[in-house]
């Protein structure tokens, strides 16, 4: 989604004026605009995975077009069990612009998969999910940071201490 996406690039905009990240996930990445964002914030590896083979082909394409190749190792997998994701955790930075159900069912692993000072970036949400998202990643030990909105849509930044 357009705008969630938005809120996610204005989040990662913030972060880089405040902090350098090294390990950093894209989860659900869809067509890998994000995991470019990133690439070019902080000239780091990214982790960009997707549970549609044809995003993580699409986000392939992308990262090569706009040079950044280098840095986005794209991959297809269903949340956070997958290999790629296991050898490179845990990560300093998680994006997740999914929806808030998977949010929801995922908070368990993300957060887990999350180092200790790292922050999170949650969006694919409506505002009105905002405490039900959080209240999924506050009982895994996650801090609520701020909220980037766009009209209905929402963008939560949280940490883990």
């Amino acid at each position: 989604d357009l705008e969630t996406t938005a809120l996610c690039l204005d989040a990662l905009t913030q972060l880089a004026r405040v902090r350098r990240f090294r390990h950093i996930l894209d989860l659900g990445c869809g067509t890998g605009v994000l995991a470019i964002a990133a690439a070019k914030l902080w000239r780091v590896a990214i982790t960009a995975t997707d549970i549609d083979p044809v995003a993580v082909a699409v986000a392939r394409d992308n990262a090569r077009i706009n040079r950044e190749a280098p840095f986005i190792r794209a991959v297809t997998a269903d949340g956070l069990v997958h290999p790629a994701i296991r050898t490179h955790a845990p990560f300093e930075l998680i994006v997740a612009n999914i929806l808030a159900g998977p949010l929801t069912y995922l908070a368990p692993s993300l957060s887990a998969a999350l180092a200790p000072g790292g922050v999170t970036v949650l969006s694919g949400l409506l505002r009105n999910q905002e405490n039900l998202v959080l209240s999924f990643y506050r009982s895994q030990g996650l801090v609520f940071l701020r909220a980037l909105r766009d009209g209905p849509w929402s963008a939560l930044v949280l940490k883990r201490p």
